[in-house]
């Protein structure tokens, strides 16, 4: 029999923690302190006077007491093993949320602050199906949680109607389950993240190539529950493009999909959990094309007089297939802001217009025919070549900007990002209209705002837009952001824009999917829900109208 299960408010932590640190981006080694220059440049456009103010300590959080029962978890142990499981303060506050600015910002609170009940860390789908059928009967909620990096909301405790909530850490799914090196296909447990799973391929002498800016703490089945897209998208595709296989424990049993690398068998029921954000069932594995680890990356920047200009060249890239892995534009904005706190991109090439990267992967005979292609159309539709240092220089810093906004927000500053996607054709219109009301919105509230736009992931169709905000906190920042959000998300909306490309739905996104999806397409999900979940316990209140 197990030892009795840890169910004191504890501020010592007995389970392995999220790889991030609880109030703030990432690892707390890395954080990026502002610069005095940094601090002028606040000062100077957004009227931003820095003040740090000291921040509660893990200790001085007070959080919503557990409202787990000893039986309740009594009983999770004998299915897991009294070491997978925690009631503890110092266990719950690491799993309370994501790290969207909103939930950053809540974590700087000495208000009273809610979390999941208790965290349980399953080893095996055996062990996930047992504790599904245990919070099915119990009325229990259950919220998978892997790397911790949702933006969207995804990872709130909601409790609705149930009498507690659950966080299902799947870190101990963290093998190489399998590696078909004749085929390119290897099959990664759910809760590997992406620097282990990078790290055993390249043992193998293959690579993934999935390098959201979540890289370095997302994990696999995060990846595909949230439909995630890598910056490398141009060449190697979106993760649901990788995706050849998957395992999902559902409260109604196990689904094994996937059997060839197409198939005619119907509807693709992958799609229906590809994306599903925990709320259908748990993945506990992907079966994922991979390549051989790439002999040469190339690299080259270029500069153009617009954003109008860079996107039309980037479109005539993409949809003449020239083959580059990385590709995208930053517009004039955000070209200015990140000059100006950088002082050194492109060694000081980039003094104006927009900055667009691109890189190259594979033997020295590909990159070298990519590059060239890609080169001829660049300058045939306005570009100016910066050589390789700026690329390089963003490819250095690629997963580094979340630490600058966790000092940001610290010193009163407002900063969060959103994303949406659309065709060629309407690009300038939603860029324009969503822009208009992220600006006009935080005027309202009182405060001067910077807005700034990238294409981040390109198709021979359309591209993504990725907006930065920068603004000055006033009143709430909660609700200050808050009203900016909505006003975006109906401006998208209005715009012909998907109201998420790659952050996913959560709670944040969910009152506009009845307009992405109609009505029926709610049903429809509904229904697929109350096949698999039937006593809904699947992650409550995110993505399902």
């Amino acid at each position: 029999m197990p030892s009795e299960a840890h169910t004191g408010p504890g501020r010592t932590a007995t389970l392995p923690l999220p790889p991030m640190t609880w109030n703030a981006w990432g690892d707390p080694a890395l954080a990026k302190p502002l610069t005095d220059d940094i601090r002028a440049l606040l000062e100077q456009l957004l009227g931003v006077t820095p003040q740090d103010a000291p921040a509660p300590t893990a200790d001085e959080v007070r959080l919503r007491p557990s409202a787990l029962p000893a039986d309740d978890l009594a009983a999770l142990a004998a299915i897991v093993g009294a070491q997978h499981v925690s009631a503890g303060d110092a266990d719950r506050l690491p799993r309370a949320g994501g790290k969207s600015t909103p939930d950053l910002l809540r974590r700087r609170s000495r208000d009273e602050q809610d979390a999941p009940d208790a965290v349980v860390l399953p080893g095996t789908e055996e062990e996930i199906a047992a504790v599904l059928a245990l919070c099915s009967e119990r009325r229990i909620a259950v919220v998978p949680f892997g790397g911790g990096t949702s933006v969207v909301g995804g990872l709130d405790p909601v409790r609705g109607d149930f009498t507690a909530v659950l966080s299902l850490d799947l870190r101990r799914l963290d093998a190489l389950l399998h590696l078909d090196e004749v085929s390119g296909e290897a099959t990664l447990g759910a809760g590997l993240t992406g620097p282990q799973a990078e790290e055993l391929l390249a043992a193998r002498g293959f690579e993934l190539g999935h390098y959201p800016q979540s890289f370095r703490f997302a994990t696999i089945g995060g990846f595909a529950a949230t439909r995630s897209s890598g910056q490398d998208s141009a060449g190697h595709g979106r993760f649901d493009d990788m995706v050849r296989g998957l395992r999902v424990v559902t409260p109604a049993g196990v689904l094994d999909l996937g059997r060839g690398p197409a198939s005619a068998a119907g509807p693709d029921l992958r799609q229906l959990f590809i994306g599903s954000e925990g709320t259908l069932g748990v993945i506990t594995a992907v079966r994922l094309r991979v390549h051989p680890t790439p002999a040469v990356r190339r690299y080259e920047a270029w500069s153009f007089p617009d954003f109008a200009t860079g996107a039309a060249a980037l479109r005539a890239v993409e949809q003449q297939g020239t083959g580059p892995t990385v590709l995208r534009l930053s517009d004039e904005t955000e070209t200015g802001v990140n000059l100006a706190m950088t002082a050194k991109i492109g060694g000081g090439q980039v003094t104006s217009g927009c900055l667009a990267v691109t890189v190259f992967e594979g033997t020295a005979e590909q990159t070298g025919a990519r590059h060239r292609l890609t080169r001829e159309v660049m300058l045939a539709n306005g570009g100016t070549s910066l050589g390789e240092e700026p690329a390089r220089a963003w490819e250095h810093g690629r997963f580094d900007a979340p630490y600058l906004r966790d000092s940001l927000l610290d010193c009163g500053a407002l900063c969060e990002t959103l994303e949406t996607a659309t065709a060629w054709s309407n690009l300038d219109r939603l860029k324009g209209e969503v822009t208009a009301a992220l600006q006009t919105a935080l005027q309202a509230g009182g405060s001067t705002s910077l807005v700034m736009c990238h294409i981040s992931h390109v198709y021979a169709t359309g591209a993504s837009l990725y907006f930065t905000v920068l603004g000055a906190q006033k009143g709430d920042p909660i609700e200050q952001w808050a009203a900016a959000k909505a006003a975006a998300g109906d401006a998208i909306m209005a715009a012909g824009g998907t109201i998420t490309h790659h952050h996913a739905v959560g709670t944040d996104h969910r009152p506009w999917m009845p307009q992405e999806i109609g009505d029926l397409g709610a049903a429809v999900l509904r229904a697929v829900k109350a096949a698999v979940d039937p006593a809904g316990i699947l992650n409550p209140g995110k993505l399902i109208p």
